[in-house]
């Protein structure tokens, strides 16, 4: 699998005990791209969906003495995953529902004495903390259209035969050019630069709120531009010096001048 941010398209080594190429396979380029449509806020909440499945597992022995409890907590601990891969507002109203019925849960279990204070604190956190990130999830809005190519502008451009043939031109020196076929020929020019100009833009407020950040970062938040566009974008405005870059290839990151 090819891993995003991986050196060489390699997968991740192991870092730590228990760490393994399994728990970062939602990074490969596919399902970051297909199933999260390049969202890595949409990531984090599915991460953190599962790290508390894992820990409501880890305490299913302590309701042994109260099996409707413990049915109800397994059953919150899928439904936590299950949600956190819906569409984003799907997923937004499914994990609202799934945690605020596990905080009422486990404060039934920490009343019967089931839970220890510490175990149902801890969970509680876990819970309020991903909740409230769910709650406040917002779709990325920036979006922007990359200039066509040249395949695409030939394919577009009608053919010989579907030309009109031109009449005569009538020689007259004396005549001096339309003004309307220079503002025509300019127009084009003009839009180019307000594209470019909102690209631009967009990548500064950007790295404003992230901060230094990689091509991939930033192609997260504006939609439908490639990275080589961005990438483009981001060298013109390292040249007018209001952004500078660190690192190499792949690894090379941006971050805002001073003066900007």
């Amino acid at each position: 699998m090819d891993y995003i941010g991986q050196k060489g398209g390699q997968s991740p080594q192991k870092t730590g005990v228990g760490r393994s190429e399994f728990d970062d396979f939602v990074l490969d380029k596919s399902i970051f791209s297909n199933i999260f449509e390049k969202d890595i806020q949409r990531v984090y909440l599915y991460k953190k969906s599962e790290r508390l499945a894992k820990a409501l597992y880890l305490i299913l022995p302590a309701f042994k003495d109260a099996p409707a409890l413990r049915d109800r907590v397994h059953r919150i601990s899928i439904e936590l995953i299950d949600a956190s891969i819906l569409t984003p507002l799907a997923s937004r109203d499914a994990l609202s529902r799934a945690l605020l019925a596990l905080s009422s849960v486990l404060s039934i279990a920490r009343a019967a004495g089931l839970l220890s204070p510490m175990n149902a604190e801890l969970i509680s956190r876990e819970a309020h903390l991903l909740l409230k990130e769910a709650a406040v999830y917002e779709e990325p809005k920036l979006s922007f259209e990359d200039a066509p190519s040249l395949a695409v502008l030939s394919r577009s451009a009608p053919t010989s035969r579907q030309l009109p043939r031109p009449s005569a031109p009538r020689r007259d020196h004396s005549q001096a050019p339309r003004p309307a076929r220079e503002s025509a020929s300019e127009t084009p020019k003009a839009s180019d630069s307000a594209e470019k100009s909102n690209r631009r833009e967009a990548i500064l407020s950007v790295l404003r709120s992230k901060g230094p950040s990689f091509i991939k970062d930033i192609s997260t938040v504006i939609r439908d531009v490639s990275e080589k566009t961005i990438q483009r974008e981001l060298q013109a405005l390292v040249l007018d010096g209001k952004v500078s870059k660190t690192g190499e290839r792949r690894w090379t990151s941006y971050t805002l001048t001073e003066a900007v």
